[in-house]
């Protein structure tokens, strides 16, 4: 009885295997189909080719053709980012080591082609590590080194710069605060030497016999008398300078009045003309 029902067991288990396996043999045929349409259409058509490839990873989602050639496909339109998000699938996913090494080619070139070359120098040195006899990855990973050391060379550049400007703004920074700082010290030296003026007034004030503050007050009260005076302002004549003028401007006239009236009684004088 026992082994009656350990052999329905088996049974059961053999069939439900079985039907499974026919199952992912018949997806993987089906998404074969959609990878091999996506081939024929990728040169014409790359919309329809990126449907069929969606399709075939619908029904077969680790397959790795159609994984790759849709990375290679997103790659030649320059969508870069989805290039290499493929490429990483197929490359995790892959098992055979000529996958692989196609895979982590790819990445370099998506890499590169985003001006990325430390990270492109990786993918090609991943890509040799499964196939060593690769010339275009060797070549290509020589120009990603190569890259890779002129922006390392920048970027040493642009710090060095950014640091020399932080220095400079700082000498900058410095030498404005001596000139503020100077300029404080002019102005309290001013201050204290104007309070000491005052103070010099003052005490000389105090020094005075009242005869002098006197006579001190008599001078202050006439001259502001003369200033109450109207004064001409500059580029103006005073009164008597205008009366002068007048007066001889009046002979002047006079004169040449005389000089007129004496070239009348001695005639006029006429001009020759010429005859052509």
């Amino acid at each position: 009885m026992k082994k009656f029902i350990v052999l329905i067991i088996f049974c059961i288990t053999f069939v439900g295997v079985s039907q499974e396996n026919k199952e992912r043999i018949m997806a993987e045929k089906q998404a074969n189909n959609y990878v091999y349409e996506a081939n024929e259409l990728v040169s014409e058509d790359f919309v329809a080719a990126e449907m069929e490839y969606r399709k075939a990873l619908s029904k077969q989602s680790d397959n790795i053709a159609g994984i790759y050639n849709l990375g290679n496909s997103y790659y030649e339109k320059g969508n870069f980012e989805e290039a290499l998000y493929r490429h990483q699938q197929t490359a995790k996913l892959a098992t055979s080591k000529t996958a692989k090494h196609k895979a982590f080619h790819n990445m370099g070139n998506v890499l590169m082609q985003n001006k990325k070359c430390k990270e492109a120098v990786e993918a090609y040195k991943s890509a040799l590590r499964n196939n060593p006899t690769d010339d275009e990855t060797r070549y290509n990973l020589a120009l990603a080194k190569e890259c890779a050391k002129q922006q390392e060379d920048e970027n040493k550049d642009d710090e060095n710069k950014e640091d020399k400007d932080n220095s400079d703004d700082k000498k900058d920074e410095d030498k404005e605060n001596q000139d503020n700082n100077k300029d404080n010290q002019d102005n309290k030296d001013g201050e204290d030497k104007e309070d000491e003026k005052q103070d010099g007034e003052d005490k000389e004030d105090e020094n005075k016999k009242p005869e002098d503050k006197k006579e001190d007050k008599n001078k202050g009260d006439k001259e502001k008398e003369d200033n109450k005076k109207p004064q001409p302002k500059p580029g103006q004549l005073s009164p008597q300078q205008i009366k002068s003028l007048l007066e001889a401007m009046n002979n002047q006239e006079q004169k040449v009045q005389e000089k007129m009236n004496a070239e009348k009684q001695k005639g006029v004088k006429v001009k020759t003309e010429k005859d052509w």
